[in-house]
C-alpha cells in the first residue's frame, strides 16, 4: 500500500484532537473561516485553473465553480459550525446494574473519516468544519476536476492549523488519481469511516469495492407530484424553485409528475422554466397538452431513459398520473430515496404521501431544494444519506459520532 505512510500519520493525528477543548476546535474554526475571507483571492486562482479546464456547458460547471459569494457561505457555515454544541461528550444512556456495575453511553468520534467526492470544492471546507468540531480527523479524496481548487483550500486550512501548534495531517489531501480511491476503500486499520459523495456510478463503486465501512450519500432522483387538489401558485413557484434553482446539485427536480385532471394547468405550472431554458421530456398526454405552448425546441417526447435519471442540468421528465396510487408507484419504481415531494391542499393525501413514500426527506407544498444540512439547521452537512442503517438524510455534527460505553465498578467480578 502506497499511502500507507499517509494513512498511519492522519491515524495518529487524530489523536492529537481528543485533547482539545470545544472552545479550542471553534476558535480554530473562526480562524480558518477569517482565512478563506482574507485569502479568498488565492482559493478563486486556483479554482479558475480548474474551470478552464472544464467546458462551461458541463452540468459539473456550476458544482466546480467558487465565488467570492460562494466563498463567504463557505466561511459563513463554518462560523455557524463553530457555535454550535458539540457532538462529544453527551450521555445517551446510563443505569446502575443489579450488582453495582454503573454503565453510561457517552457520544465519541470515528476517529479517521475518509470523503471521495467530484468536482465540488466547497466539499472540503465543509468536511473539514464538522470532521473537526465533531472530533474526526478526515482524509480527502476529491476528483481531478477540482484538485487545484482542493489543494489551495487544504493548504490554508493547514496553515491555519500550524499556527495553533495543531497536527496538520488531521486533515489530508490525497493525490486525485484512481489508484489513491482505491488504497483509501482498502485502508482496514486506519479508516473508520468513508463517506462517498457524487453521482452514481462512484456511490456504486464505493460501495461494490470497499473493505472499509461506508455510509451511502445516494444519487438524488427527485419527484415532485402535483396533485388534482394542488394550489397553480404555489405549484409554479415550488416546480420553479426545485428544478432551477441550482441543477446541478442531488436535490434538484428531475421529474414532475402531474394529475391528469390539472393537464388543464400544465403550461401555466412549467411556464417560469422558460426563463431559463428548460427542456421539458413529456410523457404523451403531456406532450400533446404543451404542444404549440411550449417551445418546439425545448420539448421532446419521453423515452423509458427520461424517467429515473438524474439530469443534473437545466432538463426535467413529465409523467401523467390518474391518481395518488399511481404517483406513488412512479417514485416506488423511479426515486432514489433521496427527496420527493407533493404539493396538494389536501392535507389526508399529503400525510398519506409522507406515509407511504421511502425517502430520506418527504415534502409537503415545499421545494426539495431545502434537502440541506445548512437549510435544515445543522450548520453544514457532509453528505445527504440514503440508505436506512445509521444516519438517513441530511448528515452533519451527530451523524459522524458514535458512542462508546463507560463502565466503572468497586471491584465486581462476573460470576
Amino acid at each position: 500500500m502506497q499511502l500507507k505512510e499517509t494513512f498511519e500519520s492522519v491515524k495518529v493525528a487524530s489523536k492529537s484532537l481528543a485533547s482539545l477543548t470545544d472552545g479550542q476546535r471553534n476558535e480554530i474554526l473562526n480562524a480558518v473561516a477569517d482565512a478563506i475571507v482574507d485569502y479568498k483571492e488565492r482559493i478563486l486562482a486556483a479554482n479558475q485553473k480548474d474551470l478552464a479546464k472544464m467546458d462551461s456547458k458541463n452540468p459539473l460547471y456550476d458544482r466546480l465553480q467558487l465565488t467570492e459569494k460562494r466563498l463567504d457561505d463557505i466561511a459563513a457555515d463554518m462560523r455557524n459550525v463553530a457555535t454550535l454544541p458539540s457532538p462529544l461528550g453527551h450521555i445517551t444512556k446510563e443505569k446502575t446494574l443489579p450488582n453495582g456495575l454503573r454503565l453510561c453511553r457517552v457520544s465519541a468520534p470515528f476517529g479517521v473519516i475518509g470523503m471521495i467526492y467530484e468536482a465540488r470544492p466547497n466539499v472540503t471546507f465543509d468536511v473539514f468544519s464538522l470532521c473537526f468540531k465533531s472530533g474526526n480527523a478526515c482524509i480527502l479524496k476529491g476528483g481531478s476536476d477540482a484538485d487545484l481548487s482542493n489543494q489551495a483550500a487544504v493548504e490554508l486550512i493547514h496553515e491555519v492549523l500550524q499556527r495553533f501548534n495543531m497536527n496538520p495531517d488531521v486533515v489530508t489531501l490525497l493525490p486525485a488519481t484512481h489508484e489513491a480511491t482505491g488504497e483509501l476503500l482498502n485502508a482496514v486499520g486506519y479508516v473508520d469511516l468513508c463517506i462517498p459523495r457524487g453521482g452514481r456510478r462512484l456511490i456504486d463503486f464505493v460501495r461494490d469495492t470497499a473493505r472499509i465501512p461506508v455510509i451511502e450519500t445516494g444519487a438524488g432522483v427527485v419527484n415532485t407530484y402535483f396533485d388534482e387538489e394542488g394550489d397553480l401558485e404555489m405549484g409554479k413557484a415550488i416546480i420553479c424553485n426545485a428544478k432551477t434553482r441550482r441543477v446541478s446539485v442531488c436535490n434538484a427536480l428531475d421529474c414532475l409528475i402531474v394529475h391528469e385532471s390539472r393537464l388543464g394547468d400544465l403550461f401555466e405550472l412549467v411556464k417560469p422554466l422558460l426563463d431559463h431554458k428548460v427542456v421539458l421530456y413529456a410523457d404523451a398526454p403531456a406532450y400533446q397538452l404543451l404542444t404549440g405552448h411550449y417551445p418546439t425546441i425545448l420539448l421532446q417526447p419521453a423515452t423509458a431513459e427520461s424517467f429515473g435519471t438524474e439530469f443534473m442540468d437545466y432538463k426535467m421528465a413529465i409523467r401523467t398520473v390518474t391518481s395518488l396510487d399511481e404517483a406513488l408507484a412512479h417514485i416506488d419504481r423511479y426515486g432514489s430515496g433521496h427527496s420527493e415531494a407533493i404539493i396538494t391542499t389536501n392535507e389526508e393525501k399529503a400525510r398519506r404521501f409522507q406515509q407511504s413514500v421511502d425517502a430520506a426527506c418527504v415534502y409537503w407544498n415545499a421545494p426539495t431544494s431545502f434537502t440541506d444540512g445548512a437549510q435544515f439547521g445543522l450548520g453544514a452537512e457532509i453528505g445527504i444519506s440514503t440508505q436506512k442503517l445509521g444516519p438517513r438524510g441530511p448528515m452533519a455534527l451527530e451523524e459522524i459520532t458514535t458512542y462508546k460505553w463507560l463502565i466503572e465498578g468497586e471491584g465486581q467480578t462476573r460470576p
